[in-house]
């Protein structure tokens, strides 16, 4: 599933609270820029473990102010730019980006975290 996400910071306000609402709500969404291959990789990756994530889009112009936006409201840092996209969130949690994912994949860490936050039954 790929959803636009409403609105950018710069024009709509909520967008903090919507996207606060989409983490909290999913055991595992991907937040990332419209047309991102790397985006798509890690979704094939997640689904080929037995998850389905939402994934949602932002334009690119506003890729800036919503990593901004995402590290302030949800992960918690400040305006350092170290939300990646795509951006992983699991269990209400920042992931990481591709290469975060794809090393916990390696590693063999990314299964027990998907089970951890309810996203795998297995």
């Amino acid at each position: 599933m790929h959803q636009a996400l409403p609105g950018s910071p710069s024009t709509a306000g909520g967008s903090g609270g919507i996207m606060f609402k989409m983490v909290s709500e999913n055991p595992v969404i991907v937040i990332g820029t419209r047309g991102c291959c790397m985006c798509h990789v890690v979704q094939k990756l997640l689904q080929g473990l037995g998850v389905n994530p939402p994934v949602y889009e932002v334009d690119e112009g506003d890729q800036s102010d919503v990593a901004q936006e995402l590290s302030r409201k949800i992960v918690g840092g400040g305006d350092d730019g170290g939300v990646q996209f795509p951006a992983v969130f699991v269990g209400g949690k920042y992931l990481g980006g591709l290469e975060k994912v794809m090393a916990k994949h390696i590693s063999g860490e990314l299964v027990p975290i998907l089970k951890d936050a309810g996203a795998l039954w297995l």
